[in-house]
Protein backbone atom coordinates (compact mmCIF):
# COMPACT_ATOMS: atom_id res chain seq x y z
CA UNK A 1 0.00 0.00 0.00
CA UNK A 2 1.12 3.55 -0.72
CA UNK A 3 1.39 5.94 1.64
CA UNK A 4 -1.83 7.44 0.72
CA UNK A 5 -3.83 4.87 0.85
CA UNK A 6 -2.60 4.04 4.20
CA UNK A 7 -3.65 6.78 5.36
CA UNK A 8 -7.29 6.59 3.48
CA UNK A 9 -7.55 3.84 5.39
CA UNK A 10 -6.28 4.63 8.65
CA UNK A 11 -9.21 8.36 8.70
CA UNK A 12 -12.20 5.82 7.98
CA UNK A 13 -11.85 5.20 11.54
CA UNK A 14 -13.16 7.91 13.96
CA UNK A 15 -11.05 7.13 16.73
CA UNK A 16 -7.78 8.80 14.41
CA UNK A 17 -10.10 11.71 13.31
CA UNK A 18 -10.48 12.73 16.64
CA UNK A 19 -6.75 12.28 17.38
CA UNK A 20 -6.02 14.56 15.00
CA UNK A 21 -8.63 17.15 16.15
CA UNK A 22 -7.19 17.10 19.69
CA UNK A 23 -4.14 17.06 18.59
CA UNK A 24 -4.30 20.41 16.53
CA UNK A 25 -6.24 22.33 19.16
CA UNK A 26 -4.37 21.25 21.81
CA UNK A 27 -0.65 21.99 20.05
CA UNK A 28 -2.66 25.64 19.29
CA UNK A 29 -3.43 26.06 22.76
CA UNK A 30 0.27 24.78 23.66
CA UNK A 31 1.69 27.15 21.49
CA UNK A 32 -0.08 30.41 22.74
CA UNK A 33 1.02 29.54 25.73
CA UNK A 34 4.30 28.75 25.47
CA UNK A 35 5.02 32.26 24.26
CA UNK A 36 4.09 33.43 27.43
CA UNK A 37 6.03 31.24 29.59
CA UNK A 38 9.51 31.65 27.80
CA UNK A 39 8.98 35.16 28.35
CA UNK A 40 7.92 35.04 31.88
CA UNK A 41 11.09 32.44 32.44
CA UNK A 42 8.04 29.45 33.38
CA UNK A 43 9.33 27.24 30.96
CA UNK A 44 9.41 24.43 33.13
CA UNK A 45 6.18 24.95 35.01
CA UNK A 46 4.25 22.17 32.37
CA UNK A 47 6.64 19.59 33.92
CA UNK A 48 5.53 20.83 37.43
CA UNK A 49 1.91 20.87 36.65
CA UNK A 50 1.76 17.62 34.43
CA UNK A 51 3.16 15.87 37.64
CA UNK A 52 0.49 17.38 39.83
CA UNK A 53 -1.93 16.37 37.10
CA UNK A 54 -0.29 12.73 36.78
CA UNK A 55 -0.71 12.55 41.39
CA UNK A 56 -4.47 13.58 41.04
CA UNK A 57 -5.03 11.07 38.27
CA UNK A 58 -3.29 8.47 40.84
CA UNK A 59 -5.85 9.78 43.53
CA UNK A 60 -8.55 9.73 41.40
CA UNK A 61 -8.23 6.19 40.41
CA UNK A 62 -7.85 4.76 44.09
CA UNK A 63 -10.98 6.83 45.07
CA UNK A 64 -12.69 5.32 41.91
CA UNK A 65 -13.75 8.69 40.81
CA UNK A 66 -15.16 7.77 37.05
CA UNK A 67 -14.63 10.95 35.49
CA UNK A 68 -10.99 12.21 36.54
CA UNK A 69 -11.50 15.30 35.37
CA UNK A 70 -13.06 16.23 38.14
CA UNK A 71 -10.53 16.23 40.59
CA UNK A 72 -7.27 16.52 38.02
CA UNK A 73 -8.81 19.67 36.65
CA UNK A 74 -9.50 21.62 39.74
CA UNK A 75 -6.37 20.20 41.63
CA UNK A 76 -4.16 21.35 38.66
CA UNK A 77 -5.61 25.00 38.12
CA UNK A 78 -5.02 25.58 41.91
CA UNK A 79 -1.15 24.93 41.87
CA UNK A 80 -0.97 26.78 39.05
CA UNK A 81 -2.42 29.89 40.83
CA UNK A 82 -0.16 29.35 43.65
CA UNK A 83 2.85 28.86 41.34
CA UNK A 84 2.36 31.85 38.92
CA UNK A 85 0.34 34.41 40.62
CA UNK A 86 2.37 33.92 44.40
CA UNK A 87 5.65 33.81 42.77
CA UNK A 88 6.67 37.18 43.97
CA UNK A 89 6.18 37.61 47.53
CA UNK A 90 6.53 33.30 48.58
CA UNK A 91 10.04 32.46 50.50
CA UNK A 92 10.20 29.95 47.61
CA UNK A 93 10.39 31.23 43.77
CA UNK A 94 10.08 30.58 40.46
CA UNK A 95 12.00 26.99 39.42
CA UNK A 96 12.79 25.68 43.12
CA UNK A 97 8.76 26.09 43.64
CA UNK A 98 7.96 24.17 40.59
CA UNK A 99 10.53 21.71 41.10
CA UNK A 100 9.43 20.90 44.65
CA UNK A 101 5.68 20.69 43.65
CA UNK A 102 6.67 18.75 40.27
CA UNK A 103 9.19 15.83 42.22
CA UNK A 104 6.88 15.47 45.13
CA UNK A 105 3.69 14.87 43.25
CA UNK A 106 5.51 12.55 40.57
CA UNK A 107 6.44 10.75 43.83
CA UNK A 108 3.21 10.57 45.55
CA UNK A 109 1.37 9.60 42.50
CA UNK A 110 3.60 6.21 41.78
CA UNK A 111 3.60 5.81 45.48
CA UNK A 112 -0.48 5.76 45.87
CA UNK A 113 -0.61 3.38 42.67
CA UNK A 114 1.67 0.70 44.12
CA UNK A 115 0.08 0.65 47.49
CA UNK A 116 -3.49 0.92 46.65
CA UNK A 117 -3.06 -1.31 43.84
CA UNK A 118 -5.15 -3.60 44.58
CA UNK A 119 -8.15 -0.56 45.11
CA UNK A 120 -7.44 0.28 41.33
CA UNK A 121 -7.48 -3.27 39.93
CA UNK A 122 -4.73 -2.49 37.75
CA UNK A 123 -2.46 -5.71 36.39
CA UNK A 124 -0.02 -3.47 34.62
CA UNK A 125 0.62 -0.36 36.93
CA UNK A 126 4.14 0.16 35.03
CA UNK A 127 1.82 0.26 31.36
CA UNK A 128 -0.61 2.56 33.48
CA UNK A 129 2.24 5.00 34.37
CA UNK A 130 4.02 4.65 31.07
CA UNK A 131 0.75 5.60 29.04
CA UNK A 132 0.43 8.57 31.51
CA UNK A 133 4.32 9.61 31.66
CA UNK A 134 4.77 9.36 27.58
CA UNK A 135 1.28 9.44 26.31
CA UNK A 136 1.92 6.27 24.32
CA UNK A 137 -1.96 5.80 22.46
CA UNK A 138 -4.34 7.14 24.80
CA UNK A 139 -4.79 9.64 22.33
CA UNK A 140 -6.50 6.87 19.97
CA UNK A 141 -8.73 6.24 23.13
CA UNK A 142 -10.68 9.32 23.07
CA UNK A 143 -14.62 9.04 23.56
CA UNK A 144 -16.83 11.50 21.79
CA UNK A 145 -17.60 13.14 24.79
CA UNK A 146 -14.15 13.81 25.85
CA UNK A 147 -13.69 14.87 22.32
CA UNK A 148 -16.13 17.49 22.85
CA UNK A 149 -14.71 18.38 26.37
CA UNK A 150 -11.35 18.69 24.84
CA UNK A 151 -12.99 21.04 22.30
CA UNK A 152 -14.68 23.27 24.24
CA UNK A 153 -12.37 23.98 26.66
CA UNK A 154 -9.56 24.82 23.40
CA UNK A 155 -11.69 26.97 22.40
CA UNK A 156 -12.61 28.26 25.52
CA UNK A 157 -8.70 28.93 26.07
CA UNK A 158 -8.45 30.94 22.41
CA UNK A 159 -11.15 33.19 23.39
CA UNK A 160 -9.64 34.33 26.47
CA UNK A 161 -6.18 34.67 24.95
CA UNK A 162 -7.59 36.94 22.31
CA UNK A 163 -9.82 38.87 23.99
CA UNK A 164 -7.31 39.58 26.76
CA UNK A 165 -4.19 39.71 24.26
CA UNK A 166 -3.41 43.44 25.08
CA UNK A 167 -3.11 42.74 29.16
CA UNK A 168 -1.38 40.02 28.79
CA UNK A 169 1.34 40.80 26.22
CA UNK A 170 1.78 43.96 28.79
CA UNK A 171 1.98 42.01 31.96
CA UNK A 172 4.55 39.55 30.45
CA UNK A 173 7.22 41.98 29.41
CA UNK A 174 7.14 44.40 32.65
CA UNK A 175 4.51 43.37 35.25
CA UNK A 176 5.30 46.77 37.45
CA UNK A 177 4.62 48.80 33.97
CA UNK A 178 1.35 47.23 33.77
CA UNK A 179 0.86 47.85 37.18
CA UNK A 180 1.27 51.17 36.86
CA UNK A 181 -1.06 51.54 33.84
CA UNK A 182 -4.10 50.33 36.15
CA UNK A 183 -4.02 46.62 35.00
CA UNK A 184 -4.89 44.40 37.66
CA UNK A 185 -1.59 41.47 37.39
CA UNK A 186 -2.97 39.19 39.60
CA UNK A 187 -6.28 38.85 37.92
CA UNK A 188 -4.34 38.41 34.61
CA UNK A 189 -2.31 36.02 35.94
CA UNK A 190 -4.72 34.02 37.63
CA UNK A 191 -6.25 33.88 34.13
CA UNK A 192 -2.73 33.04 32.85
CA UNK A 193 -2.28 30.26 35.53
CA UNK A 194 -5.91 28.87 34.59
CA UNK A 195 -5.41 28.50 30.80
CA UNK A 196 -2.22 26.75 31.43
CA UNK A 197 -3.68 24.48 34.06
CA UNK A 198 -6.33 23.60 31.18
CA UNK A 199 -3.54 23.12 28.23
CA UNK A 200 -1.38 21.25 30.69
CA UNK A 201 -4.11 18.28 31.39
CA UNK A 202 -5.88 18.32 27.73
CA UNK A 203 -1.92 17.82 26.34
CA UNK A 204 -1.26 14.79 28.60
CA UNK A 205 -3.06 12.46 26.69
CA UNK A 206 -1.41 13.69 23.58
CA UNK A 207 2.54 13.13 25.01
CA UNK A 208 2.12 12.27 27.81
CA UNK A 209 3.10 14.49 31.28
CA UNK A 210 7.16 14.18 31.20
CA UNK A 211 6.83 16.00 27.74
CA UNK A 212 4.47 18.56 27.85
CA UNK A 213 7.24 21.29 28.57
CA UNK A 214 8.35 20.62 24.71
CA UNK A 215 5.18 20.89 23.12
CA UNK A 216 5.56 24.48 25.35
CA UNK A 217 8.42 25.22 24.71
CA UNK A 218 9.48 24.16 21.34
CA UNK A 219 7.01 26.06 18.98
CA UNK A 220 8.07 29.51 20.87
CA UNK A 221 11.52 29.22 20.87
CA UNK A 222 11.70 28.19 17.11
CA UNK A 223 10.08 31.13 16.27
CA UNK A 224 12.14 33.50 18.87
CA UNK A 225 14.95 32.00 16.20
CA UNK A 226 13.20 33.87 13.24
CA UNK A 227 11.04 36.55 14.78
CA UNK A 228 11.53 39.00 16.90
CA UNK A 229 8.08 40.89 17.41
CA UNK A 230 5.75 39.35 19.92
CA UNK A 231 2.60 39.09 18.05
CA UNK A 232 4.76 37.64 14.85
CA UNK A 233 6.63 34.90 17.26
CA UNK A 234 2.92 34.47 18.73
CA UNK A 235 1.30 33.19 15.30
CA UNK A 236 4.42 31.49 13.72
CA UNK A 237 4.39 29.75 16.85
CA UNK A 238 0.97 28.54 16.24
CA UNK A 239 1.44 27.09 13.11
CA UNK A 240 4.76 26.04 13.51
CA UNK A 241 3.22 23.87 16.68
CA UNK A 242 0.08 22.45 14.80
CA UNK A 243 2.08 21.47 11.90
CA UNK A 244 4.73 19.42 13.70
CA UNK A 245 1.55 17.92 16.22
CA UNK A 246 -0.01 16.94 12.48
CA UNK A 247 3.30 15.47 10.97
CA UNK A 248 4.09 14.01 14.02
CA UNK A 249 0.65 11.96 14.42
CA UNK A 250 0.85 10.94 10.58
CA UNK A 251 4.43 9.45 11.36
CA UNK A 252 3.30 7.91 14.55
CA UNK A 253 0.21 6.39 13.03
CA UNK A 254 2.06 4.98 9.92
CA UNK A 255 5.06 3.73 11.05
CA UNK A 256 3.91 2.65 14.92
CA UNK A 257 6.07 4.64 16.55
CA UNK A 258 4.87 6.53 20.45
CA UNK A 259 2.54 9.53 19.35
CA UNK A 260 4.04 12.01 22.61
CA UNK A 261 7.65 11.11 21.40
CA UNK A 262 7.56 10.90 17.91
CA UNK A 263 5.65 14.37 18.61
CA UNK A 264 8.51 15.76 20.22
CA UNK A 265 11.02 14.82 17.76
CA UNK A 266 9.34 16.90 14.93
CA UNK A 267 9.52 19.62 17.01
CA UNK A 268 12.98 19.13 17.43
CA UNK A 269 14.06 18.85 14.23
CA UNK A 270 11.91 21.93 13.76
CA UNK A 271 13.70 23.71 15.79
CA UNK A 272 17.32 22.94 14.38
CA UNK A 273 15.87 23.86 10.62
CA UNK A 274 14.65 27.31 12.61
CA UNK A 275 18.05 27.62 14.12
CA UNK A 276 19.79 27.40 10.78
CA UNK A 277 17.88 29.87 8.91
CA UNK A 278 18.07 32.20 11.85
CA UNK A 279 21.98 32.39 12.21
CA UNK A 280 21.87 32.32 8.25
CA UNK A 281 19.42 35.55 8.78
CA UNK A 282 21.63 37.38 11.01
CA UNK A 283 24.74 36.94 8.82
Amino acid sequence: MTIIEKLQMYFQFDFVRRAFVVGILVALCAALLGVILVLKRFSFIGDGLSHVAFGAMAVAGVVGVTNEMVIVMPVTIVCAVILLCSSENSKIKGDAAVALISVSALALGYLVLNVFSSVTNSSNISGDVCSALFGSTSILTLSKAEVWLCVGLAVAVIVMYVVFYNKIFAMTFDQNFARATGTKVKTYNAIVAVITAVIIVLAMNLVGSLLISALVIFPALSAMRVFKSFLSVTVCSAVVSVVCAVLGLLTAILFGTPIGSTIVAVDLVCFGIFSAVGAIMRR
